[in-house]
């Protein structure tokens, strides 16, 4: 088995982030949302690992390329986004007769994959389709099903919703479906969708079977969706320290990386701090994950992501934020007192 994973786009619902650095590449408890992903496909049996890439390709490539993988992995370049079924498409050569699984990237889901790799293997069907059941089926592609569980049709963005399970974003395909992307036209949004590519299995009789998530499901597209994430897989950490304390108290489950030092400090988990980080006259609380080699003083942060290289110093206390890479936030110590800011496009700024 082979597998597909989309890795590129423009993230703009995380702006201004995304403007320097690809949305698949934000830490989720300090590792690459992209790596969840890769970790699932090679788990659930996938030999062959195509990644679509596009802007931010190099950075992409970079960062997978940093560790090693059980898996053969190749870069497939998508110019412009052009439909999920268009990375199919464009695939053609990688994916040839094989069985495979697509995931999008930017999905973190609880327990992996491999049990519906079990279910796709033994019922073989053309297509099995991840779900899961949401509170507001309006805003997903929806599946009709019948009392089989088999799926019957796909609505997107339904006004009326045929049934609570909300297509998650995770497939798996025998080389059918290749035929049906070539099949569809392009959507209003211009482009080749995957429902209408199985829609297309469903009207020539083909067998497109469901598979149920359950465990939790975050599609890490928003700020408030990767924090929401972070929480989720630090509640599942086990702690771990191998930092040095000097006048700290650690208590929870806090992961302490290699070469970080705490100092008169106070951690309180589920949290975890990577290698090289500095910690002086602050409080870490719990769902906040800091990242290789920050230097935080004088400051509380709780239920935060914090990138690499940051440096933080007596700015009072830090909520529900998520901080990129090598930022200096700082207390200017002047009077009369005030803000000074220099931001990206799409910032949110609250005080």
């Amino acid at each position: 088995m082979k597998a597909l994973i989309l890795s590129g786009g423009h993230g703009t619902r995380l702006r201004p982030i995304t403007h320097s650095q690809q949305k698949q590449l934000i830490p989720i408890a300090n590792k690459p949302v992209l790596f969840y992903a890769i970790e699932d496909v090679i788990e659930a049996g996938a030999e062959e690992i195509g990644i679509i890439v596009g802007p931010n390709k190099d950075q992409v490539m970079e960062t997978v390329e940093s560790r090693e993988w059980d898996a053969k992995i190749e870069f497939i370049v998508q110019g412009e986004p052009a439909g999920l079924a268009h990375t199919i498409l464009i695939s053609e050569d990688f994916l040839g007769d094989d069985d495979f699984i697509m995931y999008l990237g930017d999905n973190v889901i609880k327990g992996g994959i491999l049990k519906h790799s079990i279910k796709f293997r033994e019922s073989g069907p053309d297509s099995l389709v991840l779900l899961t059941e949401v509170e507001d089926p309006q805003r997903f592609g929806v599946a009709d099903l019948d009392e089989t569980g088999r799926v019957k049709r796909l609505v997107e963005k339904p006004k009326v919703p045929p049934s609570n399970y909300a297509l998650v974003g995770i497939y798996f395909f025998k080389p059918s479906i290749i035929e049906a992307c070539k099949s569809i036209k392009p959507s209003w949004r211009n482009e080749l969708e995957i429902t209408d590519a199985i829609q297309w299995l469903l009207d020539c009789g083909h067998r497109v079977e469901a598979s149920i998530v359950d465990g939790w499901w975050k599609d890490t597209g928003k700020a408030e969706d990767i924090l929401e994430a972070n929480r989720l897989i630090l509640d599942e950490m086990k702690p771990k320290n191998e930092g040095v304390l000097k006048g700290s108290r650690v208590f929870g489950r806090a992961v302490i990386g290699k070469g970080s030092v705490i100092d008169n400090s106070e951690i309180k988990g589920p949290c975890i701090l990577g290698e090289g980080c500095k910690i002086v006259d602050s409080y870490i609380g719990p769902y906040t994950s800091i990242n290789d080699n920050c230097t935080i003083e004088g400051t509380e942060i709780e239920d935060s992501v914090i990138m690499e290289g940051c440096s933080i110093s007596n700015a009072g206390r830090i909520m529900e934020s998520l901080i990129g890479k090598n930022v200096n936030i700082s207390e200017n110590g002047r009077r009369p007192s005030g803000h000074r800011f220099i931001t990206g496009d799409s910032s949110e700024i609250m005080l």
